[in-house]
C-alpha cells in the first residue's frame, strides 16, 4: 500500500542538515567500524613432525599370496580418494554404501544440523546492516469542541492517515556485532565438519560391518566343512573299532571332537544375524526388510597401494580437527563479544513520514514529519557482570584450545595405532597361512596313520582341532587386515575435501 502512496504524491528529500547529519554519523561507523575488540583468530600451525610412528614403517608390507594377503606399499603424501570404498573392487559393498548415504538418520539428521547452522549465521549476518521497517496506521477520531481543535482546519470529527518508515542502525564501533557473526559462521562451521565426521563414520562402518559380515559367512562355511570332515573321520573309527583295531575310547574322544565342532556353528550364525541386522540399519531399512548384497571375502581385492598423508596435511584433513579449530574460533570470538558488551555502544535511528485526514496528501509540505536521533550507552554498574561474563569467555577460550590440541594428539595417535595394526596384520596373515597349511598336511598324514593302524584316535583328533583352529585364525587374519585399511582411509579424513557435494560457510 505505501508503494502505492509513492506513486500518487513523490516523497519529499529531507532537509540537507538532516542528511548532512546522516552522512557524518554513516561516514564516523565507517571509520571506527575497521576495529574489533578481542583476539583475532588464527588457526593454530600443525605439528612440527615429519612421521606418525616412533620409527619409520617399511613401505612395503608384504603379505602371503592368498586371497587377502597381496602385498601392500605405503605411499606417503599420496591423496586419500573421496569414495575411499571403491578400492576395493566390489559393486556390492559400493552398493551398500550407497544405499546408506541416501538413507541412513543419522546422517541426514546431521545434513538437518548443519542446513541449521548456516541459517543463524545468514539470518545473524544481517545485524551488520541497517534495519528498517514500514507503518501505515488509519484512525478516525472525534475530538472534543471546547479546547481547541488539533487540526488546522477545526474539524473535530476526521481520518487521519499516518504513514512512516523507520530506520535503525546499531554503529558496531567495537566490534561486538562482527564478533559475535564470527562465532556463529564458526559455529556453523563446527557443524559442517560435524556432519563430515558422520558421513565419514557412517561409510567406515558400513564397510567395516561388511567385512565382518563375509568373514563370519566364510568362517560358518569352513566350520560346516570341519564338521563334516570330523563326521566321516567319526564313521572310519567306528568301523575300526568293530574290526578291534581301536578303543571305545578313541571312538568317544572322536564323538566328542565332533560335538565340539558342531557347538562353533550357532555362536557364528548369531553373530552372522546380528551383523546382517546392523548392516541393514546402517543402510536406512528395518532388519526385516532387508534386502542385502552378499560380500565373497575371497572376491574382495586390497588395493595395491595404500595412501598416508603427510602429517602437515592431516590437520586440514581431518574432520574432527576442523570441528576442533571452529569451536576454538568461535571461543575467540565470544571473548570479543564479552569486551565490546563493557564499551559504550553506539546506535542511530532515524524516522521519516507523514500524516494527513487524507491519504493524497501525506507527504505534501506542512504534513511530513522526520526526526533523527543517537544514543550512545556505556555501562556504569551491573555488579560486576560484564567483568566475570569476560573472564569466563577467555576460560571457555582456554578450554576449547586444549581441546584442540586433545583432538589433535588423539588424531595422530589414532594414524600410528593404524600404521601398526597393518604391519602386525601383514606378519599375523604370513603366520596364519604356514599355520593352515602345516595342520592341513599333519592332519592328512594322522588320517593315513590312523587307516594303517600306525596311531590311534587321539593323535586324529589333536590333529583335526589344530587345523579347525588354523582355518578359523587364517579367515580372521583376513578379515581383520581388509578392516584396517578401511580405519587407515577413515584415520586419514577419508577424501572429504574431494567430493564435489562438500561446499563451505560463506
Amino acid at each position: 500500500m505505501l508503494r502505492s502512496f509513492a506513486k500518487m504524491r513523490p516523497i519529499q528529500p529531507p532537509p540537507a542538515k538532516w542528511a548532512a547529519a546522516v552522512g557524518v554519523l554513516v561516514a564516523s561507523s565507517l571509520m571506527v567500524g575497521g576495529c574489533a575488540v578481542g583476539p583475532n583468530f588464527k588457526a593454530p600451525p600443525p605439528p612440527d613432525v615429519s612421521g606418525y610412528t616412533r620409527e619409520p614403517l617399511p613401505a612395503e608390507a608384504t603379505g602371503a599370496p592368498v586371497a587377502g594377503g597381496q602385498s601392500m606399499r605405503l605411499v606417503s603424501g599420496a591423496d586419500v580418494p573421496a569414495h575411499w570404498w571403491t578400492v576395493y573392487n566390489s559393486p556390492a559393498l559400493n552398493a551398500m554404501v550407497e544405499r546408506a548415504l541416501k538413507a541412513n538418520p543419522d546422517l541426514e539428521s546431521a545434513q538437518a544440523a548443519l542446513r541449521q547452522a548456516r541459517e543463524a549465521y545468514y539470518a545473524q549476518r544481517g545485524a551488520l546492516l541497517p534495519a528498517a521497517s514500514a507503518s501505515y496506521n488509519l484512525t478516525r477520531e472525534q475530538a472534543p469542541a471546547t479546547p481547541a481543535p488539533p487540526l488546522s482546519s477545526n474539524q473535530d470529527l476526521f481520518t487521519l492517515h499516518t504513514a512512516q518508515v523507520s530506520v535503525s542502525y546499531p554503529l558496531d564501533v567495537f566490534g561486538g556485532v562482527r564478533r559475535q557473526t564470527e562465532s556463529v559462521r564458526a559455529q556453523a562451521e563446527n557443524q559442517r565438519f560435524q556432519t563430515e565426521a558422520a558421513y565419514l563414520s557412517l561409510t567406515t562402518n558400513v564397510v567395516v560391518a561388511a567385512f565382518q559380515e563375509a568373514s563370519l559367512r566364510a568362517q560358518l562355511a569352513a566350520t560346516a566343512a570341519i564338521v563334516e570332515d570330523n563326521r566321516k573321520t567319526l564313521e572310519v573309527m567306528r568301523r575300526q573299532f568293530a574290526l578291534g583295531e581301536i578303543s571305545r575310547a578313541d571312538v568317544a574322544a572322536q564323538e566328542t571332537a565332533l560335538a565340539q565342532a558342531q557347538q562353533l556353528a550357532p555362536v557364528l550364525e548369531k553373530q552372522l544375524a546380528q551383523q546382517r541386522d546392523l548392516i541393514a540399519v546402517l543402510t536406512g531399512v528395518l532388519p526385516s526388510q532387508a534386502k542385502l548384497e552378499y560380500l565373497d571375502l575371497a572376491a574382495i581385492t586390497l588395493p595395491r597401494d595404500l595412501p598416508v598423508s603427510l602429517p602437515s596435511k592431516l590437520v586440514d584433513q581431518r574432520p574432527d580437527i576442523r570441528a576442533a579449530s571452529a569451536n576454538l574460533q568461535s571461543a575467540s570470538a565470544h571473548v570479543g563479544v564479552a569486551i565490546a558488551n563493557r564499551l559504550p555502544n553506539l546506535a542511530l535511528s532515524a524516522n521519516v513520514g507523514g500524516a494527513a485526514t487524507r491519504v493524497s496528501q501525506l507527504f505534501t509540505n506542512g504534513n511530513s514529519f522526520w526526526s533523527l536521533s543517537g544514543d550512545l550507552v556505556q555501562p556504569v554498574f551491573q555488579g560486576g557482570a560484564l567483568l566475570h561474563r569476560q573472564r569466563g569467555a577467555e576460560a571457555a577460550l582456554d578450554q576449547a584450545k586444549a581441546q584442540y590440541r586433545s583432538t589433535v594428539l588423539s588424531a595422530f595417535q589414532n594414524v600410528a595405532d593404524t600404521l601398526y595394526a597393518l604391519q602386525a596384520d601383514s606378519h599375523a596373515l604370513q603366520a596364519a597361512v604356514v599355520a593352515e597349511q602345516t595342520s592341513a598336511e599333519s592332519l592328512t598324514i594322522a588320517k593315513k596313520q590312523l587307516a594303517l593302524g600306525q596311531v590311534n584316535g587321539l593323535a586324529v583328533i589333536t590333529a583335526d582341532q589344530a587345523y579347525a583352529q588354523t582355518r578359523l585364525a587364517l579367515i580372521q587374519a583376513q578379515a581383520g587386515r581388509f578392516t584396517d585399511t578401511a580405519a587407515l582411509f577413515q584415520a586419514l579424513g577419508g577424501g572429504w575435501w574431494g567430493r564435489s557435494e562438500t561446499s563451505e560457510t560463506r
